[in-house]
């Protein structure tokens, strides 16, 4: 099937590569990137066709996400969770969705999902304090999704996440770091907001993929998991920087090799040549298994059928070690590269560091996915939100 917005974007590719320093200079996405991305449609590729939508498939959408780290992690990674969310929200009550595309159906809204602020109720919602952090895009969005937990009638605190105005809360620019440094991801801080309670989604309809908006918006695409689809969310660029780290090194070698003896004997170093196929092995393992198991899913939601839990631990499985064959790729990549890659600015060494520091997000501990994986696999039971 043709990705139409694939191939619009491939056309924005030189430009935002071009805007990959600016990016990081200014910590921020550049705005005219932003506008070109939002014209090309990639912000409306998992949003629901009443609002102007493709309702595309989530491989489709990642397939144009990796594209774009190639140039430009930074951008990728703020296009993804932007692009994202769309997808969430049409899991909201309605008039949720109302709320935030009644007017411009081309709204953007950021998120920070830690439950880290205060959440009272109150009469028709709730009151809201606190800071968030992390709010990749932020910049450029009017809404924020931001998690919070409030007490249950069993004495327990339920997990949701909650949807707030660019009007109820401040922006406080602290993101100073060393990788993904074009996100702006910067915290967000409420000083007493009401929130309406038809802002706020349950961590347990999530987990048992139910949600208001899915009589709203019926499409299959609203009926996969949220925990495969935010995972895949942050792990795509990742993919997608190895990708691109992958093609400017090739790109240097064979210049090399056109321009000097010197380069040819670098080229023909069999050592080198073993690298750089590990390297595209990795890569081309983790999209294949991101692009099976999220159309695995997808096929389930089209045949009414319930997604196998097995398939949802698999996807957190799979997505985990995507990340880990993303970045052990680019290390080699980075090793084979030899003094070159570590001068600024240059794709590769950008590529590493932006690769690292996605590989720091919480939904690539290692570990607790795989371990989730193991227990299922041993018939035990697991209890994760984010399955």
């Amino acid at each position: 099937m043709t990705n139409k917005v694939l191939d619009r974007v491939r056309d924005l590719l030189p430009a935002i590569r071009e805007r990959a320093v600016t990016a990081e200079e200014q910590r921020r996405v550049p705005e005219q990137t932003i506008r070109e991305l939002t014209e090309a449609g990639v912000f409306r590729m998992l949003q629901p066709s009443r609002f102007g939508g493709d309702e595309s498939s989530p491989v489709a959408f990642y397939e144009v996400i990796r594209a774009i780290a190639t140039a430009c992690p930074s951008t990728a990674w703020v296009s993804s969770v932007l692009g994202a969310h769309p997808w969430q929200l049409a899991l909201f009550p309605l008039q949720a969705q109302e709320d935030v595309w009644g007017a411009d159906s081309d709204t953007l809204v950021s998120s920070s999902y830690a439950p880290t602020g205060k959440l009272t109720v109150v009469d028709g919602g709730y009151e809201v304090s606190g800071r968030w952090n992390f709010s990749s895009g932020c910049d450029h969005a009017q809404w924020a999704f931001l998690g919070a937990l409030t007490p249950n009638d069993q004495g327990g605190m339920d997990y949701l996440t909650i949807l707030v105005p660019r009007g109820d809360y401040r922006i406080e620019e602290n993101w100073e770091v060393s990788g993904l440094a074009g996100t702006g991801s910067n915290d967000v801080v409420i000083d007493k907001a009401f929130l309406p309670a038809h802002r706020a989604y349950s961590a347990a309809e999530q987990a048992a993929l139910r949600g208001p908006g899915q009589e709203a918006n019926p499409a299959p695409l609203y009926r996969i998991s949220f925990g495969s689809v935010f995972s895949n969310t942050i792990t795509a660029p990742i993919i997608g920087a190895a990708q691109g780290a992958y093609d400017a090194h090739i790109e240097r070698q064979r210049e090399r090799v056109r321009l000097s003896y010197g380069g040819q004997k670098v080229a023909d170093d069999p050592f080198a040549h073993v690298r750089v196929a590990r390297a595209a092995s990795e890569i081309d393992a983790a999209v294949l298994q991101l692009e099976r198991n999220m159309s695995e899913q997808l096929r389930y939601a089209e045949a009414g059928e319930e997604i196998p839990f097995e398939l949802r631990l698999r996807s957190r499985r799979d997505q985990v070690r995507g990340t880990e064959r993303a970045l052990y790729a680019i290390d080699l990549l980075f090793e084979n590269s030899g003094g070159h890659a570590i001068r600024k600015p240059h794709a590769i060494e950008r590529h590493w560091r932006d690769a690292h520091a996605g590989s720091v997000h919480v939904i690539n501990d290692v570990e607790r996915a795989l371990a989730m994986f193991g227990k299922g696999a041993f018939g035990l039971e697991v209890e994760d939100r984010m399955l």
